[in-house]
């Protein structure tokens, strides 16, 4: 038998549960060394690190195969957040459900005073929030004299959300006999710090290898224009056609935004977040599990815990703040065994900062392109072809409807009726101001761009005789293009694309005119268009550049500079060093030095 060292009653379970083996946490965290003492467990996210502390805290609950008779909790089990918490607790029911093990939970957002009920009719396991918890102990409704086993799940992220002062209250208020488990996808600093104030001889436990992108998680990085983020989920979405996604932001109100965006096209998606009430998250997570919902929008607080089966893809919309939050969001997909795909949307601007975060984290990622339309309208085509052509059993009236239907309308015009009615059932995709390699070469050094349609005028063109200089902070090496920088001017600073002159791209920074008339406006525009940092949500600020750009436009073919830099450069100080080297003549050269 696989579970023969494991107490009968837990394999019986496990068996029910439909477990062949053990994953590689649940398999060490029930080995003859770690069995008694505690354990500083790394493990990735979907690893099976619930059933793994369920079956490590076996030894310190279980009597003859029951849990005995107790008044006041033998293990107490903190999560950082409400979803993971009741996640824990459905896991904990039918692992020790033979047992005959009573579980309460205590998470913000339920009724206090029948969670206080629940503690005082005694329970063995509590699960709960480190802001509950430390209410329910404060009050004296939670009585931890007699715990045998303290488990902290996902303490990271905890410490993370600034629950180190209700952790080390809670910690504090339990027996020093306990056993300390602690569970986490990562091992920073201060989870070792607290390890070592809160454990004895911890036996430390890694499952996390070399490579820490999940195994079972297919990364990709796509790279857009800032001003297509919206446009690329949509095609996304609409080119995995995933059974279930979610989509990650950093803030709320982008949550809100980007849900009313996704209704809007008629996608069936929920929102999750902070705003949101217990109640409401129920309902949102039910519509994800009934098939009812396909999306769901959510901040990296309020999808934390959530353990959806038929989750397939994940979309990061807004970039991790680091490689932890990374694999956090990441890992609600690819797990038990199942294949994920994640999705980081990358402005240019950002390009090299998410190729860092990959690299310390040691994930490969396909690089590609955003999809085009044209993409998702072939994917249709394929996925409708191979429907159609899967063998199925038709029911007679089908079939008379099928022969009506040929009596009336040639084979051709049936199949085009019923391809046009597949792809009105589901949102149009977007079409992309910019997609992948640039048409054309890159610049040389100190190239002066201009618009096509504007020819080689630049800012002598009408109407910018008297006109302004702005400045952008990216430049050529954050991948800035003309294509993709001037429709976010336009939606920056509120102007049309025939109220912006010149733009000149340098290395790491991007130089633009605009009429003097209206450059106060524009002005107000881009700062009210801008967070606290005075950037938009891909990181690219707008200030003014009284002086102009610093570098001249390049030369033509003939070797002449543009109009304006017609006058040769004078050499104020030294030679420049970039300037080509003569050789002195033989009689002016230093001696050579004897060899030896």
């Amino acid at each position: 038998m696989p579970f023969e060292h494991l107490s009968p009653v837990l394999a019986d379970a496990l068996t029910a549960r439909g477990y062949e083996a053990l994953t590689p946490v649940q398999t060490q965290v029930t080995e003859a060394e770690a069995k008694g003492r505690d354990l500083l467990v790394s493990a990735q996210t979907g690893s099976g690190k619930t059933v793994a502390f369920g079956l490590a805290m076996a030894g310190e609950l279980l009597e003859e195969g029951r849990l005995p008779f107790a008044t006041a909790p033998l293990a107490l089990i903190v999560a950082p957040t409400r979803e993971l918490a009741l996640q824990v607790s459905r896991e904990l029911g039918w692992l020790y459900a033979k047992a005959g093990a009573r579980i309460a939970t205590c998470v913000g957002g339920m009724d206090a005073s029948r969670e206080r009920r629940n503690l005082n009719q005694g329970v063995h396991i509590v699960v709960g929030t480190p802001g509950r918890l430390r209410d329910h102990l404060e009050r004296g409704a939670l009585d931890l004299e007699a715990l045998r086993v303290a488990v902290l799940d996902e303490a990271d992220e905890m410490l993370d959300m600034g629950f180190r002062d209700d952790l080390e209250e809670i910690l504090d208020g339990t027996p020093d006999t306990r056993r300390t488990l602690l569970f986490s996808a990562t091992l920073p600093k201060p989870i070792v710090q607290l390890a070592k104030r809160y454990q004895r001889d911890a036996l430390r436990i890694s499952t996390v290898g070399e490579d820490r992108g999940h195994g079972d998680i297919a990364y990709q990085a796509v790279t857009v224009a800032p001003a297509d983020i919206e446009g690329a989920v949509i095609n996304l979405l609409r080119l995995h056609e995933a059974e279930t996604a979610m989509l990650f932001c950093a803030t709320r109100d982008n949550v809100r935004r980007l849900h009313a965006s996704l209704i809007e096209r008629g996608f069936a998606a929920v929102a999750l977040s902070g705003e949101h009430s217990q109640n409401e998250r129920n309902h949102a997570l039910q519509a994800l599990r009934d098939r009812r919902a396909r999306v769901c929008v959510a901040t990296d607080v309020a999808a934390r815990g959530i353990d959806l089966p038929t989750l397939s893809l994940v979309i990061h919309v807004e970039i991790p703040r680091d490689a932890e939050t990374l694999q956090h969001r990441s890992g609600r997909t690819g797990r038990a065994g199942k294949k994920g795909t994640a999705v980081i949307i990358v402005p240019y601007p950002r390009r090299r900062r998410v190729d860092g975060m990959l690299r310390g984290a040691r994930i490969n990622a396909e690089w590609m392109d955003a999809p085009t339309a044209a993409d998702v309208r072939q994917k249709d085509q394929e996925r409708l072809i191979e429907k159609l052509l899967a063998p199925v059993e038709h029911e007679p009236e089908d079939l008379e409807l099928a022969a009506r239907l040929m009596a009336e309308r040639s084979p051709e015009d049936i199949a085009a009726s019923l391809a046009r009615a597949h792809r009105a059932l589901m949102p149009p995709p977007e079409d992309l101001l910019d997609n992948g390699p640039r048409g054309r070469e890159r610049p040389e050094r100190g190239e002066r761009f201009e618009r096509p349609e504007r020819g080689g005028g630049g800012d002598r063109r009408d109407g910018f005789e008297d006109s302004v200089w702005f400045r952008l902070n990216i430049g050529r090496h954050q991948n800035a293009d003309p294509r993709w920088i001037l429709p976010l001017l336009c939606r920056r600073g509120h102007v049309s694309k025939n109220e912006i002159g010149a733009i000149r791209i340098g290395p790491k920074e991007t130089m633009f005119n605009i009429p003097r008339a209206i450059a106060d406006r524009f002005a107000e525009a881009v700062v009210r268009t801008a967070n606290q940092d005075g950037e938009d949500d891909s990181g690219v600020s707008i200030t003014p550049a009284p002086d102009g750009p610093t570098y001249p436009p390049r030369r033509d073919k003939g070797g002449h500079r543009g109009p304006r830099d017609a006058a040769p450069r004078a050499h104020a100080g030294p030679r420049d060093r970039n300037e080509r080297y003569k050789p002195k003549p033989y009689g002016q050269r230093s001696p050579r030095r004897p060899s030896k």
